[in-house]
């Protein structure tokens, strides 16, 4: 068996080195050999040394110069060799329980694809209690949050890859895509969630009250419109960070 990791990153070099280190630390303890396991950086247009960052942990660097994250998700795919293909942020870390979690369930034949529940690294107070509703509603639907989700190869191509018609949501859309596909083959997806991986929380401090209220209305009122529109999705792709 062969994994690829994807990992899309726009300008993040001061969390690039720290999601690659955590990647390393979790196939060296895991039972998989290195060799088995391809890591590939998509640099979707940074400005900044994201791109030399990656190069010197050694990793396979691609050029996506259209910044959207589909479109770079898919980028990484189409290179892949992988017969599982396994999406990671770049502000967020693989925990060594996780891949072992996760190669579990691939080797059980039982799964199609699957994701995590996740974790901040900084949690405010008043952000407990809706993390942990956002955690169970994923759970209880089966749709994985972007941070982490992993398919296999031949379904991920059936059911079309990331939509690239989509600047957000793209999570939910492939989640569900996968789900139907697993269903209709009597299979299953995973939520995984006993080793969540550790996702930055860094938009909440550097976007005001105003700025991530005005994303949560749009995105909950015209879901479609905004989902489809970068200029009503500021807060990811502004490259502030």
């Amino acid at each position: 068996m062969r994994l690829s990791i994807i990992i899309p990153a726009f300008n993040e070099a001061g969390y690039i080195g720290r999601c690659l280190d955590s990647i390393s630390a979790a196939i060296e303890s895991g039972p998989l050999p290195s060799a088995a396991v391809e890591v590939i950086v998509v640099d979707n247009n940074s400005t900044d040394t994201t791109a030399a960052i990656a190069r010197q942990h050694g990793t396979t660097v691609l050029f996506e110069p259209v910044n959207q994250i589909s479109r770079a998700r898919n980028t990484g795919a189409r290179a892949a060799d992988g017969e599982w293909l396994v999406f990671l942020d770049a502000d967020t870390q693989l925990t060594p329980a996780l891949w072992a979690d996760m190669i579990d369930c691939i080797e059980s034949g039982q799964y199609a694809g699957g994701g995590s529940v996740f974790s901040w690294d900084r949690c405010p107070w008043y952000l407990k209690v809706p993390t942990t509703l956002v955690n169970l509603i994923v759970r209880c639907l089966r749709l994985p949050p972007g941070a982490f989700i992993f398919c296999r190869r031949d379904v991920f191509q059936e059911i079309g890859g990331f939509n690239e018609a989509l600047y957000a949501l793209e999570d939910r859309h492939i989640g569900v895509a996968m789900k139907r596909w697993a269903n209709s083959h009597g299979m299953r997806t995973a939520i995984l969630h006993r080793h969540p991986p550790t996702t930055s929380s860094r938009k909440l401090f550097l976007y005001s009250p105003a700025e991530l209220a005005a994303l949560v209305l749009r995105m909950l009122l015209l879901p479609y419109r905004t989902s489809r529109d970068p200029e009503r999705l500021r807060v990811f792709y502004d490259g502030r960070r």
